[in-house]
């Protein structure tokens, strides 16, 4: 017998059961002074949620509205919340929200509790848009638009832990918009609000010949079809668990497979590096290849949102 599939099931009543509780007002959510905008998806991992959020950060920051992002801070080894100093450790805050601090210079904060986070936000930099990031399936804190990405692989998988879908595909109907990775509308229900639609690739500067390609994400596969798609073509691949923590014995062997296959050098993805540290002195020459994301009719749909939030008596300044 198959157990997942029984483990499947309860996972999936459970997960029922705890949006009617939320839907119903059984379970109550937090309330923050500032408005909220949720960025998250239905599956575990891989969906884009950290390129967006920069994104979004960069759409705004040309408005010239103040925002900051809460993140849980994945895979950190601190505990409680804290603000994240751009010239620290993946270790003390986590890979994702040391991204995205260091590349939109806004305050980013980590906590478990994104209640809390937020209001250590509020009392060091005053009351402003919050972007929680992977926020779809935290309904402890009360948000005022949501944002639910989805791709193709989702349209065909199953809930955990059987496949990789946290909650189901009739889920997206919560969303207030529902952001395509790598898909269209027509592959989806009608039912969905307000589809926006993502282009994506990659953008890499000075690839070396014969590289080596590793990285540690969720979906690796994505990573190097996108490198061959831009007529890059390692001669070998590693993979490393999503948000690896690099080590000595890592770098020794990348460089033992590099000699192995003759490589000129190695290839990664902007979170790998900077889960490197350091370390990447020593896998020279490395190219950092870096996603990029443009959103289609980008100011219709931030006008959209401002405007959803302005009606729900959020609004952004």
């Amino acid at each position: 017998m198959n157990l997942a599939r029984p483990l499947t099931f309860l996972f999936g009543a459970g997960v029922h059961l705890r949006n009617r509780w939320y839907d119903s007002g059984a379970l109550k959510s937090r309330e923050l002074a500032g408005p909220v905008v949720s960025i998250g998806s239905i599956s575990v991992g891989g969906a884009g949620k950290t390129p967006f959020t920069i994104l979004l950060g960069q759409l705004l920051k040309q408005r010239g509205i103040a925002f900051d992002i809460l993140s849980r801070g994945y895979r950190r080894t601190t505990k409680g919340s804290a603000i994240v100093d751009p010239a620290g450790s993946p270790r003390d805050f986590g890979d994702e929200p040391l991204m995205m601090a260091r590349k939109l210079g806004v305050p980013v904060i980590v906590g478990e509790d994104r209640y809390e986070a937020g209001i250590l936000a509020e009392n060091t930099h005053g009351v402003r848009l919050h972007l929680l990031d992977d926020g779809f399936q935290h309904r402890r804190l009360k948000r005022q638009f949501d944002i639910a990405l989805v791709t193709r692989q989702d349209l065909s998988d199953c809930l955990l832990p059987a496949g990789r879908l946290r909650e189901p595909l009739s889920a997206l109907g919560r969303a207030d918009a529902v952001v395509l990775m790598d898909t269209n509308a027509d592959a989806l229900s009608a039912t969905i609000k307000n589809p926006w639609q993502i282009r994506r690739g990659l953008a890499v500067k000075e690839a070396p010949p014969k590289p080596i390609a590793f990285c540690g994400i969720a979906r690796p596969q994505r990573f190097l079809e996108q490198l061959r798609n831009d007529g890059i073509h390692p001669v070998a691949t590693w993979n490393f668990h999503d948000h690896h923590a690099y080590t000595d014995a890592d770098v020794r062997w990348l460089l033992r497979l590099r000699d192995r296959r003759e490589g000129g050098g190695f290839i990664t993805t902007e979170k790998d590096a900077i889960n490197l540290g350091s370390l990447a002195n020593q896998l020279q020459p490395l190219a950092i290849a870096k996603v990029e994301m443009t959103l289609d009719n980008a100011d219709r749909c931030l006008d959209f949102l401002l405007e959803t939030l302005k009606a729900r008596g959020k609004p952004a300044s």
